[in-house]
């Protein structure tokens, strides 16, 4: 079965943690590794040691201690490595966290020239590690030029990226960055459902008058199991005032990793899934891969919070308390 509802929407935005990208071993959503400090002057760490420093020092925001880090090692490694490339990437990523946008554009930079330079002779997705620095690349390097005050430019400069890695898995990474600085007062895309789990979606007319809560969500993601009691103590709270769909998409395995066909996996959501983990009565669930890319749901989950009139007023890539949405909703049914 497959029809669409379209809404036209206006975007704000606040981005919190939460699952990494469409899979289980997604870039935000690693642990991080058990290394932490700095090597001594002089000593050498492997590329894996080098890249779980930097992605700790990264969410830390210690950028000075990560720049003398990767500096005094640089010697020891090739930088024309895909290794190499993610731990600059990580540095890059924390220096923009802590808004030093010249160290960020820098080491962005350096990830970004490698990365293009190393796929004359590869593809992007052969291994892991280098659409992760390339992605983190291009992040940095679109909001560094939105931090100089170039919205214009950085959103010209990411749309360009994204079709330049168009059915890529960094596509859907850039697609986010950019709706977090364009998608205000645009209309939104269609909202797809080749399948759905229990009701199917309301019509858009049914929602006219309803703050919707849009719950992107992925069956591996633990995030996202602690997140729909949250939504639970929503619903509960408001009642009908407030409509909570939640799209999710298949990614090709069930439970334990395993491999499954597209009608294995649905099988599982309806069956083995809902058991375990109870999908709401309330809640319908459109399943399509092409909601995740239009709404760049590379960190799940992502709420996106709708107001009566059909306009977006929060998107947010990352889980959210009660204590933040409850006052968004609220806000939003008093206005």
């Amino acid at each position: 079965m497959k029809s669409s509802t379209r809404f036209v929407f206006a975007l704000g935005v606040a981005v919190t943690t939460g699952c990494g990208p469409v899979s289980p071993q997604g870039e935000q959503g690693q642990a991080l590794d058990s290394v932490a400090g700095v090597a001594p002057t002089g000593a050498s760490l492997e590329i894996s040691e080098l890249v779980g420093q930097l992605r700790i020092m990264a969410w830390a925001e210690e950028v000075d201690a990560a720049q003398t880090l990767i500096e005094a090692e640089r010697p020891y490694h090739d930088p024309a490595t895909p290794g190499w490339l993610l731990a600059a990437s990580w540095l890059g990523r924390g220096a923009s966290f802590a808004e030093r946008w010249e160290v960020a554009e820098a080491y962005a930079t350096e990830a970004f020239d490698g990365s293009v330079s190393l796929l004359a002779d590869r593809e992007l997705d052969a291994e892991g590690q280098l659409p992760l620095a390339l992605g983190a690349g291009i992040e940095v390097l679109g909001h560094a030029r939105d931090a100089k005050g170039d919205r214009a430019g950085a959103v010209e400069f990411l749309a360009a990226q994204r079709e330049r890695y168009q059915g890529t898995s960094v596509e859907t990474r850039i697609q986010k960055n950019v709706l977090l600085l364009s998608l205000e007062g645009q209309p939104f895309p269609v909202l797809d459902v080749d399948e759905y789990l229990g009701q199917p979606l309301p019509s858009a007319d049914s929602l006219k008058g309803k703050v919707v809560v849009a719950f992107f969500w992925a069956h591996w993601c633990p995030d996202c199991k602690r997140q729909l009691p949250v939504l639970e103590r929503i619903h509960d709270t408001f009642g009908d005032q407030v409509e909570i769909i939640g799209p999710t998409q298949l990614y090709g395995y069930v439970a334990g990793g395993q491999d499954a066909a597209p009608q294995e996996e649905l099988a599982f959501l309806r069956g083995a899934y809902q058991e375990r983990f109870p999908i709401p009565e309330w809640m319908s669930v459109p399943v399509s891969q092409q909601n995740f890319l239009a709404f760049g749901v590379s960190t799940t989950p992502t709420l996106v919070v709708i107001d009566r009139e059909g306009t977006v007023r929060l998107y947010n890539p990352g889980d959210l308390p009660y204590e933040e949405l409850a006052p968004t909703v609220e806000r939003l049914l008093d206005t």
